[in-house]
Order: structure tokens, then sequence, then C-alpha cells
């Protein structure tokens, strides 16, 4: 008797998400902004078959199976025809951060072996300080207005040519690292990856996104795959609105009030400085009721979810990684909600949650794998069929990997008794001082709590004493006014009164990341000789 089953061989490859977009969904709208702030309005039967025209044309302009086809663009319709048609000839869809030095960016190109380039005549000026090093074979220019390089690629096309048979495990797509530390690494997604990724993000204690919904990526699309948004509503038909390059605060309250957007996604900076426009005129806008607001990329202070709340929207906590691609897990409350007061069920929405489904998690430490106690701290390790295994080309980092195959995330954490994750920290950022661990996300968070705060910063500065202590660096809101002796008295009843810092700098910015994270190694290297004025009682 054979112990196979009898079930159809099916391969979980991209080509079907457009077969069944243009089949099922071919009058949904997708609607961009373009640079000059006008509004280009297509639908998904129109982006499904300028998809397949694509992969045609590259396919007759020499592209091969596997070959890198690099983007340099913003949020729009004519970038998701790239999602679609690049996989569909075969190819493999580049996504290249714009927010890059030139230096970076032809390191990247040239390390991923990129053949063809999609770059938005908006950033022409960008690419030209790249290209002398870059070493492109072929540069198509996407202009907003009609006619243009692209559109005579896409002409090229004549509609009679039959795709290449596509396999789970041909890469579809490449994204790179922000680059934190050392230069940025290259992780390759299969079509089974992302499929099983994008069946995943659609999920209730997921995403949730739905066919009823309207989703705005504000997260870049070449940001780990706009979180993988963009598939996710190709397979299950939603409307899409992407913001362009227009991303201050009160361009995208516009675009999500015209366009009666029920889902949106960013990172903190983006949702803070929203937050701050919604409270400045809290009238000036009308949303759907219950729209969603997806925040990842680094951790969400509690007061940003209670100002939303504050404004009928609600925050979804999120956490992951380009690794991962990215989603590794959704905060959402339990069966158990209604028996938590107020502030339990904020610290709840506040954690990163549970990992998502197919992705496994362990936290180890110097001892071995930490309990679920919820306060012995350990770095996270995952592993699930969309982390990726390796970094294209570089056997330097494999220690990233453990014997057993697991990955390190570099995230410390604390996990409860049902597996919900609270980040404490990079492994990088957390401050030892005396011999024991100083989160800096959880006095971040605290900072920013106060109404005066806007952001704020913690490094480890080296100290005499205590080997390190905490230094804050905080950023106000405009017209408000606090010291550090208040901002520190504001602490003392949340935290350990030796986690209290005794120095707090402020600031007119916090220098960012590409993906709008505190670059921390600025800070810490600004701050590196901090002359401390003597041992403290309070440590």
């Amino acid at each position: 008797m054979s112990s196979l089953g009898t079930m159809m061989e099916f391969p979980l490859t991209l080509d079907h998400l457009l077969v069944r977009a243009e089949r099922m969904f071919p009058a949904v709208p997708v609607v961009s902004r373009l640079p000059d702030r006008s509004l280009h309005r297509t639908t998904y039967g129109a982006v499904t078959k300028r998809a397949r025209a694509l992969a045609e044309a590259l396919t007759r302009a020499g592209l091969r199976k596997g070959d890198r086809v690099a983007t340099l663009m913003w949020n729009h319709a004519a970038h998701l025809e790239t999602y679609l048609g690049v996989p569909l000839a075969g190819g493999v869809v580049h996504t290249l951060n714009l927010r890059l030095a030139p230096e970076e960016l032809a390191y990247i190109i040239q390390h991923a072996a990129d053949r063809f380039l999609l770059v938005d005549e908006v950033l022409l000026p960008l690419w030209e300080k790249v290209r002398p090093r870059a070493g492109i074979e072929k540069v198509v220019v996407v202009s907003a207005a009609q006619g243009g390089e692209y559109e005579a690629l896409l002409a090229t096309a004549t509609g009679r040519w039959t795709p290449p048979q596509l396999s789970e495990g041909d890469a579809c797509g490449m994204c790179y690292t922000s680059g934190t530390t050392g230069m940025p690494k290259g992780v390759v997604y299969t079509h089974r990856s992302t499929m099983l990724h994008t069946l995943g993000a659609t999920l209730a204690d997921v995403l949730a996104v739905r066919h009823a919904d309207v989703i705005l990526p504000v997260v870049p699309m070449f940001h780990a795959n706009a979180w993988g948004l963009p598939y996710a509503a190709v397979m299950i038909g939603a409307k899409l609105v992407f913001p362009g390059p227009a991303l201050d605060a009160e361009s995208v309250l516009d675009l999500m009030a015209r366009e009666r957007v029920t889902v949106a996604a960013g990172v903190p900076t983006v949702w803070l400085a929203v937050l701050e426009a919604l409270d400045r005129e809290p009238t000036r806008w009308s949303f759907v009721p219950g729209l969603r607001m997806i925040v990842g990329g680094s951790a969400a202070p509690e007061s940003m979810l209670r100002g939303y709340d504050r404004h009928g929207m609600t925050v979804v906590h999120a956490w992951g990684m380009t690794e991962m691609s990215p989603l590794g897990s959704v905060s959402h409350l339990g069966p158990d909600a209604d028996t938590l007061d107020e502030a339990a069920r904020y610290a709840q929405r506040a954690r990163q949650g549970r990992p998502s489904p197919l992705v496994e998690i362990r936290a180890m430490n110097e001892s071995g794998e930490v309990p679920w106690d919820d306060h012995t701290m350990g770095e996270l390790q995952v592993r699930g069929p969309w982390v990726t295994a390796r970094y294209h080309e570089n056997e330097e980092a494999k220690d990233r990997w453990t014997a057993d195959g697991w990955f390190r995330t570099g995230d410390v954490v604390t996990l409860d008794s049902t597996g919900s994750i609270k980040l404490a920290d990079r492994t990088k950022d957390l401050v030892k001082s005396g011999g024991e661990w100083i989160s800096s996300v959880d006095l971040e968070n605290a900072l920013m709590g106060h109404p005066a705060v806007k952001e704020a910063a913690v490094v480890a500065v080296p100290h005499p004493r205590w080997g390190e202590r905490p230094l804050a660096t905080v950023v106000l809101r405009q017209g408000r006014t606090v010291t550090a002796a208040e901002l520190q008295e504001w602490l003392r009843p949340k935290f350990a009164k030796f986690w209290i810092p005794e120095a707090i700098v402020f600031a007119e910015t916090i220098p960012r990341t590409s993906a709008g994270k505190f670059r921390k190694s600025e800070l810490r290297e600004r701050y590196a000789g901090w002359t401390w004025p003597g041992p403290t009682s309070s440590s």
C-alpha cells in the first residue's frame, strides 16, 4: 500500500496571484498618488494586463530565468506591475532602497548582479550618482506622464507569449537589509516562501486583510516587499492605495480620508507624525470607523496606541525582519480581553504578540533556552517556511544561524506562557550597568509617554564605575517644555532605581536609518566621551 497521499501537485508560485486577480477582481481600483500630487486611477484588470506585457517585454529584451530586475521606485501601480510581471517571466524583483547612499546602492547592485533597472523619472538624480559604479545592462525610466521608456518597453509585447514553467523553489524577489552594522546583506525570497507568507498575512490573527478592505502601504515597497501587503491585496482583491513620494503627515491623512482607507501600514516615525497632526486638527479629517494602523519596523510606544484610540483608530503592533519576508508576529488581544483592566489591555497590545502560524520561536541566553516566564531575557531565534536559511553570497555572516538551523534575530525578548513576545532590545543596544541589564526600548517608550516628548532614544554610554549607564536623547513637541529632572521623576514609578538615566540630552532631531529606525550607533559615537558628574546613588 502506498504511503503517499492523493493530492494534486499544485506549485505555490506567484503566477496564480496574477491569474486570480485578472479573472476575479478586474474592476477593483488601484490608486496611485503621483509626484505632482495628482491621482492616477487604474484597476487590477489593467495592472495584470500590463504585468503580462512587462514579463514578455523583458524576456524579449534578454531576461533569463533567475536574472535580477532592480527597481528604484516609489509606491505606485507601475511598481506593483513589476511585483507580478518580473516573477511571471522567471526573473527576480530586486527592490532598491532609495534612501541609501549612492555608494551603498552601487555595492548592492553589483553584489546582487542586477541586469535590468526600472527607475522612476523623479529619482534620476539619485540614479546618476549610482550609474558609474553600477554596471546595469539595461535601464528603463518610468515616467508619471504618458509615453516614455517604460511604456515603449511594454509596447514591444505581442500578447502571444507563453510564460516559462515556474517552480516553488525558484527565486522571485530580493531585498537587502538596511545595513546598520557592516554592509547590507541580501535575502532571496522564493515563490513558495512568498506564497505562504501571503497566505499567512491574510489570516485573522495576523494582518486580517479582506476583499472589502482599502489598503494603504505607507511602508515603502522597497522595504521587505511593503511587508507583503501588495501581494496580500492582490490575493484577496482589496483596493490598493499608493502614496507615492508624498509621505508627510498631512498628505498621508488626506489620502486616507479621500480614499476611505481601512488598513494602513507604516513605521512608528510615520505614525507619530500623523498622530501629532491629528492632535493639532482633530476635526479636519473624517475616516472609516475602526481604521487599522499596522505599525512595525521598531517598537511602538504605548502612548501611540492610546493616542490613536482617542481618534477612533486602532494600532495593530507587528514585528518582523527582512530575513523573515518580513512577518514574524502580530499583537492581538485574546479571548480574555474582557477580563483585563485598561492598563493590562494596553500593555498586551504594546507587545510584539504571538508568532504567526508556521513561524516557530525560542529565546536563548548563555544558560540555554529561557523559560516562557515573561521575565527571563534571551535572544529571539526563529525558523519557518518564510525565514531565510542564509544570506546571498555572504559566508561571513553564517554565524547568524545556529548549528540546528535557527536564525538568530539579534532581538532580546521575554516570552510569556502563551508565547507572546515582548521586545526588550537589540543585543547591541542593551545597557549593562553594574552587571544588570537595562532595556533601552522600555525607557524610550516610557519617555515618549510624557506629553511633552515627541521622540526619545536611549543608548549605553561608558561609565567609570558601572561599566555602562543609559543616556537619553529627547526631542520635545513643538511649544512644549520639560526639564531633565522632571523626566527622571516621570520614570521613577515605572522602573527600578538603577534604570533611571542620570543624563538626558535635548536635541532637535534624532538620527535615523533608511528604514526610519533610530541610528543608535551614531548616538553611541556622539556620546562615547561623555563626562559623568561622578558616582551616583541612583545606580
